[in-house]
């Protein structure tokens, strides 16, 4: 197991270290079609009620998203976008004006304002790829900014070929991002990098990601890994796609696993159960932050594999 890496991240005006524990990021959808969901809190007044439920949960903040990003989802306004989640922003931060909440973007627009209202930290899955203006707005107001790797564009990316190597193209794209984050004047102890699991990538791409994370340690940034509710990890928690490569490599066992219906199971199983292995992997494997929608869920999860980092 390779050690994960501290580091200190400029934050509202102080240092926060990153790597003695794992932080966790509690995410708030306020879309009428999130894939995760389903237009849940697509009300403010029941996305500012989840934000502060998260928050009590454990949260070390709340990532706020007013545009969905699920395949095929098709992309809204600034000003749709900015209807839906600054009231939610500025809500929050009125009634728990030390909690920190960060602003899921691809605008430099939304990011301003978002920021003005209250969000101490932006969150881009297009890794300025869409709005480079994002980073002048992360270096004007010294926020940390979150760069994901992503391939194409949502409505699409799940549609085009994979790319033959995955690590060459995460290595690509997030070098270019932090590039175009520097050369803006954004400072290297503001950025945060996320291979950004399920967006454009085959479900064993994800799962060869997860295994091989430490590979982002070469960057020297913290990184932040979102599994939580992804269809990949949802997929094989119910068996799917597991029993031809499983049968292969283990041939006197897995035929009594199949006997006993890995489907029948997964009805049986909460969703969080694959969600709370998958974070686990991640912070064995050095993610220094998890994005998650159920945060109660997942902090058991989070505790043990912190346990087992620290011994």
């Amino acid at each position: 197991m390779t050690p994960r890496p501290n580091f200190e991240l400029a934050w509202s005006g102080r240092k926060v270290r990153l790597g003695e524990r794992t932080l966790i990021m509690g995410v708030v959808n306020v879309t009428p079609d999130s894939f995760s969901d389903g237009g849940r809190y697509f009300d403010p007044n029941r996305a500012i009620e989840r934000g502060l439920e998260l928050a009590r949960q454990g949260a070390d903040w709340i990532d706020i998203g007013g545009e969905s990003t699920r395949p095929g989802s098709k992309p809204v306004s600034a000003e749709e976008e900015l209807r839906r989640v600054l009231p939610v922003i500025r809500e929050l931060h009125r009634q728990r004006p030390s909690l920190s909440l960060s602003i899921d973007t691809t605008k430099a627009e939304v990011a301003e304002a978002a920021v003005r209202s209250g969000a101490s930290i932006i969150n881009d899955v297009s890794g300025l790829r869409f709005d480079a203006h994002i980073a002048e707005v992360a270096r004007r107001y010294r926020t940390p900014l979150i760069l994901m790797h992503l391939r194409g564009r949502p409505e699409t990316m799940q549609q085009k070929p994979f790319a033959r190597s995955i690590w060459r193209s995460l290595r690509h794209g997030l070098a270019r991002s932090i590039e175009r984050a520097i050369a803006a004047g954004v400072k290297r102890s503001q950025l945060i990098l996320d291979p950004g699991l399920g967006f454009g990538k085959s479900r064993r791409q994800n799962f060869e990601i997860l295994a091989h994370l430490d590979r982002l340690q070469s960057f020297r940034l913290p990184v932040l890994v979102g599994t939580s509710r992804k269809s990949f990890v949802q997929a094989v928690s119910a068996g799917e796609g597991l029993e031809l490569s499983l049968a292969k490599r283990f041939p006197t066992v897995w035929p009594l696993i199949t006997r006993s219906g890995a489907q029948s199971v997964s009805r049986r199983t909460p969703l969080q159960i694959g969600d709370a292995a998958a974070v686990t992997a991640a912070i064995l494997a050095g993610a220094h932050i998890v994005r998650v929608h159920d945060v109660a869920a997942a902090l058991p999860a989070v505790r043990i594999a912190d346990a087992i980092l620290a011994a």
